[in-house]
């Protein structure tokens, strides 16, 4: 057993198919399967179906490939240790983040930190909470920015910020006399929401009962109309089809023209937000400095939790 193989097989795992795996282990196909039927014959165990144009992963195969990744991540420690000078704060970190946060907190992490880490650029990627857990636990990515909660095992989640949630309708409507909004008020409107799978749709749920109620039997057109992102709900509501509830960080002065923001009653639902990486990562000070640039980045309208320094275990 080698590490080229390990490399090999999780290669397979998370492309579904021997030849892109191969083009990315930068070796010929025949190569790779070669090795690949060499490991599964000296393991006794079969790790991949094959059939059809996608690869799958044996009920062994998962638990063989995860364990893969651990080893071939201690092997990159090890790397790291033995250069006495390496450097966390140089090179690539590649940073998954969620839908409802990516483009509001990246532009103003991204010039903190630089100030913080200039050879340190991010690769990002913005996806679902389900997806990058996936990528997370496969290596794909060294941390996601997702929100609470979230509950991957092997993983260490730092708390970052509470952010709450606010109503947005359309200029105009009547909830623009109201100073404050109750969570029980949305059920008599037509709520937007964001299409199932998405975090932030569960979390409005969760913090409106009465809406989550009126939801899951159909009623009206909230039961009906969703949108696949906060920029198509947003000019959705402007149009004067609804209402719909936002996290405070995605409003911005360009909504001025086109909506009127309302806060909520105490006590105000929000989510808290939580930097996860894997326990065995090793750029621990690449993941400390990321989270002091977040809290750094002057993000409006959150509650900054710089008296949480300790991490949570998962």
């Amino acid at each position: 057993m080698t590490l080229t193989e390990l490399r090999y097989i999780v290669a397979v795992a998370r492309e579904r198919h021997f030849g892109r795996a191969a083009q990315g282990c930068f070796v010929s196909q025949p190569t790779l399967s070669i090795a690949i039927k060499k490991l599964e014959d000296e393991l006794g165990v079969t790790l991949f179906e094959r059939g059809g144009q996608e690869v799958s992963v044996t009920e062994i195969g998962e638990r063989v490939v995860e364990q893969a990744q651990r080893v071939l991540e201690e092997a990159d420690t090890i790397k790291r240790l033995a250069g006495e000078h390496q450097n966390e704060l140089v090179g690539p970190l590649k940073l998954g983040v969620i839908f409802t946060i990516g483009p509001y907190l990246l532009p103003r992490l991204i010039p903190a930190l630089r100030q913080l880490a200039p050879d340190m650029p991010l690769i990002i990627e913005e996806n679902y909470t389900a997806r990058l857990a996936e990528m997370l636990k496969r290596g794909e990515v060294d941390a996601v920015i997702v929100a609470d909660p979230f509950d991957e095992p092997g993983t260490i989640a730092w708390p970052l910020y509470d952010e709450p949630f606010v109503v947005a309708t359309p200029k105009g409507h009547p909830w623009e006399k109201l100073e404050r909004v109750e969570t029980a008020q949305l059920s008599q409107q037509s709520v937007l929401l964001l299409t199932q799978g998405n975090c932030f749709r569960d979390q409005v749920l969760q913090a409106c009962s009465d809406l989550a109620s009126r939801q899951n039997h159909g009623h009206g057109l909230a039961g009906m109309l969703q949108g696949s992102s906060l920029n198509t709900i947003r000019h959705m509501v402007a149009s004067g089809i609804g209402i719909t509830v936002m996290p405070a960080t995605s409003v911005s002065p360009a909504d001025e023209p086109l909506l009127s923001i309302r806060p909520f009653k105490a006590p105000v639902p929000e989510r808290r937000v939580l930097l996860v990486t894997r326990k065995q990562f090793f750029r621990r000070k690449a993941i400390e400095t990321l989270q002091q640039a977040i809290f750094h980045s002057g993000l409006p309208e959150v509650s900054m939790l710089t008296d949480l320094p300790a991490p949570l275990t998962l």
